[in-house]
């Protein structure tokens, strides 16, 4: 019934960012601003995390250690990480209730329950106590990138953020590089570095631990608090006189995980449109073509109905349970795995709110702010980039890493190209763009 649903298909060939020798650029200059002492605040985006997990190569090739690089050209000094000591890395499993949590996702072949081989991002989950190496503290005097993967704002001034694993905290992240477990804060660890210049990029995860879980148990950081904090941070963080750089939030429906499987993927025959109709009392009026999947009410009232045009099916359905199993038909699609029209609402409303302020910030404070909201609206509809094509498609747009959330190394490099347009046009500064020659987009099997 479901053969036509194809998802894991994929025709791509590597691409690698190339130099034009023609290419006339200035001298390095650091303008108004002064890079001496630069710190990053933030969450997943900031920390390089990619493919579903933090590893090494990606925190070496995250958004704030590429400025860094860039920035050392005008007089920046050490830029210190937490970094993981391998590449296959540590994540947290957006699937909890398969484990808790998982190493680098790669890519390689997948036979589904219609015995069809395709490539496929594999995903390796790892137990706790094989896990346990990942989650100790990282020696340092202190670390520069303060960045945390699935950090929400109020966590950043939260000291049981700063516990272990072990000490029942599910982020394990920033117990890494917490100077004193269930004391520090993020906050206060940026601010007590009196930087002369730093990156905030923060509220995504406030929006999106919510739509990344079809808004199932979840609930969203208001707007004014949102506000209060983001004050609070950037007032703490240029008490010494620093300047720096803020990013609002992208578009739901310019990130793959959200968009790669179509509402109406059900593409039926006449004559299993009216076998189902038939075996479902023509209950959703089932259709030759295309159809949207039957979905949850999330009000867990027991209700269900067809999809609708606008609402999404998540990256983590499980996808033979779809093509043999007859979910989102005579199963109903779990709310985890959906959001409907009603959650895209919020989500989108929020985004809106949340940037509003943002923007507010920005010229409050006299910042220098990236547009990433209609920047990946552009990597949606295509963008080029010394010669290589980029677009927003999982897999073969090259901008997105095998999680379908987070961009790759190649895509974050494109970013911190953005943060260096806003940052140069904001203090007239001269930082050169980035080539990143060896920033890995998605690797294919030997």
């Amino acid at each position: 019934m479901l053969r036509k649903f194809s998802f894991f298909l994929f025709s791509f060939s590597l691409i690698f960012f190339s130099c034009n020798p023609k290419l006339d650029i200035p001298e390095p200059s650091q303008g108004d601003a002064d890079f001496t002492k630069f710190i990053s605040i933030g969450d997943n985006y900031l920390t390089g995390y990619q493919n579903g997990a933090l590893f090494k190569k990606g925190q070496e090739k995250s958004i704030p250690a590429l400025l860094a690089e860039q920035f050392s050209l005008v007089g920046c000094g050490p830029f210190n990480q937490p970094l993981i000591h391998d590449e296959k890395g540590l994540g947290l499993n957006l699937k909890p209730w398969e484990s808790i949590f998982v190493q680098k996702s790669k890519l390689g072949y997948k036979t589904d329950c219609e015995g069809v081989s395709s490539l496929s991002p594999l995903k390796d989950s790892i137990s706790v106590s094989s896990a346990n190496i990942y989650l100790q503290g990282v020696a340092g005097n202190s670390f520069q990138n303060l960045s945390v993967p699935y950090a929400k704002t109020p966590q950043l001034f939260d000291t049981a953020f700063s516990l272990s694993y072990a000490q029942g905290n599910s982020n394990p992240f920033y117990y890494r590089f917490a100077g004193n477990s269930g004391f520090s804060k993020i906050y206060i660890d940026a601010r007590v570095q009196n930087a002369s210049f730093f990156s905030v990029w923060t509220g995504m995860e406030d929006i999106y631990s919510y739509a990344r879980n079809g808004g199932y148990n979840q609930t969203i950081l208001p707007a004014f608090s949102f506000s209060n904090y983001l004050d609070t941070i950037i007032t703490g963080l240029m008490l010494q006189g620093a300047k720096g750089v803020i990013a609002n939030i992208p578009d739901l429906n310019t990130i793959p995980f959200f968009t790669t499987i179509p509402w109406n993927a059900l593409d039926l025959t006449q004559n299993k449109a009216d076998s189902l109709n038939n075996l479902t009392g023509n209950l959703f009026n089932f259709i030759a073509g295309k159809n949207g999947f039957v979905i949850e009410y999330p009000n867990g009232s027991g209700n269900f109905r067809k999809m609708k045009e606008g609402e999404y099916i998540l990256l983590t359905v499980p996808l033979d349970s779809i093509k043999c199993d007859f979910l989102g038909v005579f199963t109903p699609m779990p709310d985890r795995y959906v959001l409907d029209s009603s959650e895209v609402a919020i989500v989108q409303n929020t985004i809106t709110t949340y940037n509003a302020f943002v923007s507010q910030k920005a010229s409050q404070y006299n910042l220098a702010l990236v547009d990433a909201n209609s920047y990946f609206k552009n990597v949606k509809t295509g963008i080029k980039w010394d010669g290589v094509d980029f677009n927003s498609t999982f897999v073969s747009g090259g901008f997105f890493s095998l999680d379908g959330y987070h961009p790759n190394q190649k895509g974050y490099a494109l970013i911190a190209n953005e943060f260096i347009k806003a940052i140069n046009a904001k203090y007239n500064s001269t930082i050169p763009p980035i080539n990143c020659f060896d920033c890995d987009g998605i690797i294919f099997p030997q």
